[in-house]
């Protein structure tokens, strides 16, 4: 009898101890899927948007509304979400690769133009797509033509100040400056050693370094970048690291020579291989570092600590912070595809999406 008893007491206090350690957990599954492979996420009051590349072998929706099951519907609408070989790319998502609110009313799609992963983008397929969120329409649609999108050009992620977006090209390593009042384009530190990926750094995830289909490792350039919250500099680098900064006032100005423009970049940050980052009010940078799984943030004095390291964040991309300082998390687990698994995909299902509380925002 004082066994059972004592057997019980002990089951009792572990589940005790299983239950306290799940009320406490910090990461919030707020949404998971068995077909959609989501690597970026945009939070706009309680709708939540999620995003992914074709070339993953995503089943969803390239741009979805989560609905109340935590289902994604194609947004803004089905036709937008409906392209097939031969259709027309302009007016269809072919591969979008990041989504991204303005702060002034709209949702951004960005568009690399090829349904394949190193391809060439297709003609008129390039390109960042404003959605309004208010009469969920698209409102207009940047195309990235000939001398902007290139051969091998792979348009990444968008970030904005002022009457100007900045985009990086992490195929054909440099930066696009659109002007939104114009809708004129064009590339900047293009070939520049600092949005080109170092052949000495590897990406590696967690112990493992990512290879292409050659069998050569990943090279990404371009991809990862900020603003900061004042607006005066633009923080970019390869995936890989190491980051640099330039002031936006030059990207901004057309008449600011390519020559003068290497000139005003400077070492910013060598931060590892990352994910995807987010930068706060404050000038708090969080970057999720892909060999650890964490997710760690960087003051502006140069600081760096980890917030959380959990093995279910395995390549975390393209987080946000929402307006009550939440940092959402999408796994995509990118690492993981066929592509980069001779053709075998080792994606582990359902794919997540996260929220975590941050310091200093409403519970």
């Amino acid at each position: 009898m004082k066994r059972i008893l004592i057997a019980e007491l002990v089951i009792g206090v572990s589940l005790a101890m299983s239950v306290g350690a799940r009320a406490s957990e910090p990461l919030k599954v707020e949404a998971q899927s068995d077909s959609m492979i989501w690597n970026g996420v945009a939070v706009d009051g309680q709708r939540v948007f999620v995003a992914g590349p074709r070339w993953t072998g995503s089943k969803g929706p390239a741009v979805g509304l989560l609905d109340k099951a935590g289902k994604p519907q194609p947004y803004p609408d089905a036709g937008w979400n409906g392209w097939r070989k031969g259709d027309n790319n302009a007016v269809a998502f072919v591969n979008v690769n990041a989504i991204h609110l303005d702060g002034k009313g709209s949702l951004w799609a960005i568009d690399s133009g090829s349904p394949d992963f190193g391809g060439d983008p297709l003609p008129h397929g390039a390109k960042a797509v404003q959605i309004d969120l208010r009469t969920n329409r698209v409102k207009h649609v940047y195309e990235f033509g000939p001398g902007v999108e290139l051969p091998g050009s792979y348009v990444d992620d968008i970030r904005f100040h002022g009457d100007h977006a900045y985009l990086t090209d992490a195929g054909k390593p440099g930066i696009i400056v659109l002007d939104l009042k114009t809708g004129q384009a064009r590339r900047v530190l293009d070939g520049s050693p600092s949005t080109t990926a170092p052949k000495d750094r590897v990406i590696d995830v967690a112990g493992t370094v990512v290879r292409g289909g050659d069998g050569a490792p990943l090279r990404v350039n371009a991809d990862p970048f900020e603003v900061s919250p004042d607006g005066k500099h633009l923080y970019f680098g390869p995936l890989s690291g190491p980051w640099s900064q330039i002031e936006t006032r030059l990207l901004d100005d057309p008449a600011v020579d390519a020559a003068t423009l290497e000139r005003a970049v400077q070492p910013w940050a060598d931060l590892p291989p990352v994910g995807g980052t987010a930068m706060d009010a404050k000038g708090n940078l969080y970057f999720t570092d892909l060999k650890t799984s964490s997710l760690k943030k960087r003051t502006p004095d140069g600081k760096v600590s980890t917030v959380i390291q959990d093995e279910r964040l395995h390549w975390v991309d393209a987080p946000v912070i929402d307006a009550r300082n939440r940092i959402w998390l999408p796994v995509p687990q990118m690492d993981r595809g066929a592509l980069f698994n001779q053709g075998v995909s080792k994606v582990q299902w359902p794919v997540t999406l996260y929220s975590l509380q941050l310091e200093g925002g409403a519970k």
